[in-house]
């Protein structure tokens, strides 16, 4: 529900969409430029762009976005069958998400990073690439944390982060439960599990 999404946000905090072929499941898109995404900017500018961003993004929705408590069970099962440092998180994880009440009328991007943050110009920064889905805002920060890609997850750098959405009002228990479920499914590394661990 790409295009849903894009339509919804009409241009606030996303990528423009121009045009829709549903039959071709094709989109045409504005094009971002210059187009850099977050990564080349210091973390502080980064992280209140991205706040800024995600300000526009999480708008109360409903049908036909699908709701994330339907799928995160799934995708917790389907990465304990995969070696990976993060499976030691997964029982922690799934108990972490039974204690939820995870929100059914927010539209979150679902795939919400530094690499997905583009330079639109005159002072425009868009989200690109969504995965929308109803589910909490907190949701989206996880991926926050561990990129852009050449970043060494650090505990400073993401209670940093952190504290930079719970001033726009998200819940940082909720932040950090999200990390944990959502590292232990997205297959996070060793040193990035060490991080999440220490969040709870």
């Amino acid at each position: 529900h790409e295009a849903e999404a894009l339509a919804l946000w009409n241009g606030k905090g996303a990528v423009r969409i121009l045009r829709h072929d549903v039959e071709r499941r094709a989109m045409l898109l504005e094009r971002a430029l210059p187009g850099n995404d977050l990564s080349d900017l210091s973390d502080e500018r980064a992280t209140s762009i991205a706040v800024e961003v995600c300000n526009s993004l999480w708008q109360p929705a409903g049908e036909p976005f699908r709701w994330i408590g339907d799928h995160v069970p799934r995708w917790l099962e389907e990465a304990a069958l995969v070696p990976s440092p993060a499976r030691d998180l997964i029982p922690l994880a799934k108990e972490l998400f039974e204690s939820l009440d995870v929100s059914r009328s927010t539209l979150v991007h679902g795939d919400l990073h530094h690499h997905n943050i583009l330079d639109a110009g005159n002072g425009r920064y868009v989200a690109i690439d969504p995965k929308p889905m109803l589910g909490d805002p907190e949701f989206d920060v996880p991926p926050m944390l561990w990129n852009p890609i050449a970043h060494e997850m650090i505990s400073a750098v993401t209670q940093r982060r952190l504290t930079a959405f719970a001033a726009m009002g998200l819940d940082p228990w909720l932040m950090r439960a999200w990390s944990v479920i959502r590292g232990a499914y997205l297959r996070v590394d060793t040193t990035e599990v060490e991080v999440l661990r220490s969040l709870i």
